[in-house]
């Protein structure tokens, strides 16, 4: 597929490069000469420098009539580049044209992205607000990505109290035949590997696993059972957009939730009174251990730092965890600070250009489905999505009686493009003609395991 990608910045940089990764062939625009020159320099993509919302500059780019531009995706971080550029590419034939709106006005409804004719507004804000919500849900995962209302990949980290410390993959499967789960890769310390049925998880191992969401309570209690307590209280520093959406989501979606909001802005606290009435809105330092303890800290199930400063919200989370929080969730911008909940008494560490780029990538890959794939990038294997040839002699054959190599599991399955096609396959699964597999495999398994489903490696 042929895609243009408007901005360079973090985001525009990660879609394009997991989308050239997939095989497209990617246009970036970018105006600035710093973020050009590195994506030139790091990517397999052509750069076109310029200005995204200038007609010359898009018509470099391919965006022609008759043109054979499949999609564009507007990522810049101004909202007029962004809508204009989608604008022109629609007009100018592109089938599919994606748009990042830093205003969040422009994503309250579908009003404005129909009237302009852009297919999809995406919200950053929205974003990481979804996947801070999953996490405070599902108090067990460390991680989270939903592909649609059906299933998701999550990591859970084992705990000491856990049954599962100690058993084989094959007994926890024995045990729980009604649980339909597939880890497909364990981070133990600083080492990572694609497990068989043969080996024992231990306390501490960090679990990628794919789950039907219907069953993630179950699930969750294997690995954390002392963790399975409703969620009653989440306190929230920080009171920007992130802040609030989060607190939105929370009170539409868990009926009774205590809401606490903290911020040092006195007129935003006045202004998010107005809008949220049902949350508690405290004007005060997030910082204050007096104010936390007063509020009850040591009684929430949860707490959110999204002020603008990463250090400050990976601070606050630790304190909060310190002082007795259930979980804490640190909201970061910068990469690097992924795995700092490694090291650092916080568990979890959200990083908001990665939930709208991922949701970005997932929207081309697994188009009709809200997918989001943020923990694959976090997966230290090959991620591999194959389609099964009308030839494969693995059609109509039970996966339990494949010969697949050692350091090689499937995840997941999508036949057709209907949400309820896409499914978490079993022993006694087979596959068929067309479906689209996602495979984890190690380096060395790859070329084999591609051999067993006759999948070309020409």
């Amino acid at each position: 597929m042929r895609i243009v990608i408007v901005g360079g910045g973090e985001i525009g940089f990660n879609v394009a490069r997991s989308l050239s990764k997939d095989g497209n062939d990617i246009v970036m625009v970018e105006e600035n000469p710093e973020r050009a020159a590195k994506a030139e320099s790091e990517l397999d993509v052509m750069v076109i420098r310029g200005n995204g919302a200038r007609p010359n500059v898009l018509e470099k780019a391919g965006i022609t009539p008759g043109g054979d531009v499949e999609l564009l995706v507007a990522c810049s971080s101004r909202d007029e580049v962004n809508i204009l550029a989608c604008w022109i590419a629609k007009k100018m034939g592109v089938e599919k044209v994606i748009s990042r709106a830093v205003g969040m006005e422009f994503t309250d409804t579908d009003t404005w992205s129909r009237e302009l004719g852009i297919d999809m507004m995406v919200s950053p804000e929205r974003s990481v607000a979804r996947e801070i919500e999953n996490l405070l849900e599902t108090q067990s995962a460390v991680y989270s990505s939903e592909f649609d209302e059906k299933a998701g990949i999550y990591a859970f980290k084992v705990e000491n109290e856990s049954p599962m410390d100690g058993m084989t993959l094959l007994e926890m499967r024995r045990q729980n035949p009604e649980l339909v789960t597939i880890i497909v890769y364990v981070q133990r310390g600083s080492e990572g590997f694609i497990p068989k049925a043969s080996d024992e998880l231990q306390a501490g191992d960090l679990c990628y696993s794919f789950c039907y969401l219907n069953q993630i309570k179950e699930i969750s209690e294997l690995y954390q059972p002392h963790r399975m307590k409703k969620l009653k209280r989440v306190m929230i520093v920080g009171g920007g957009k992130v802040g609030f959406q989060t607190a939105f989501l929370l009170q539409n979606n868990l009926k009774g939730i205590d809401v606490r909001i903290i911020d040092i802005d006195r007129e935003k606290c006045r202004r998010i009174a107005g809008e949220l009435p049902r949350a508690t809105v405290l004007w005060g330092d997030g910082a204050d251990e007096e104010l936390l303890i007063q509020e009850g800290v040591e009684n929430a199930g949860g707490f959110v730092a999204t002020t603008e400063s990463d250090e400050v919200n990976l601070i606050l989370a630790a304190q909060a965890r310190t002082l007795g929080a259930r979980k804490s969730i640190a909201v970061v911008r910068r990469k690097n600070y992924m795995k700092l909940s490694e090291v650092m008494p916080v568990d979890a560490i959200v990083n908001r250009n990665d939930a709208l780029s991922s949701m970005l990538i997932s929207t081309v890959r697994y188009p009709g489905h809200a997918d989001t794939l943020a923990l694959l990038d976090q997966i230290g294997a090959e991620t591999i999505r194959v389609t099964i040839p009308e030839d494969s002699p693995a059609i109509g054959v039970a996966l339990k009686d494949l010969t697949f190599p050692s350091g090689a599991l499937m995840g997941l399955v999508r036949r057709g493009g209907k949400s309820k096609d896409l499914f978490i396959p079993t022993g006694s699964s087979s596959l068929a003609a067309g479906d689209n597999v996602m495979i984890f495999a190690t380096l060395e398994a790859v070329n084999e395991t591609l051999e067993a489903l006759g999948v070309s490696l020409d």
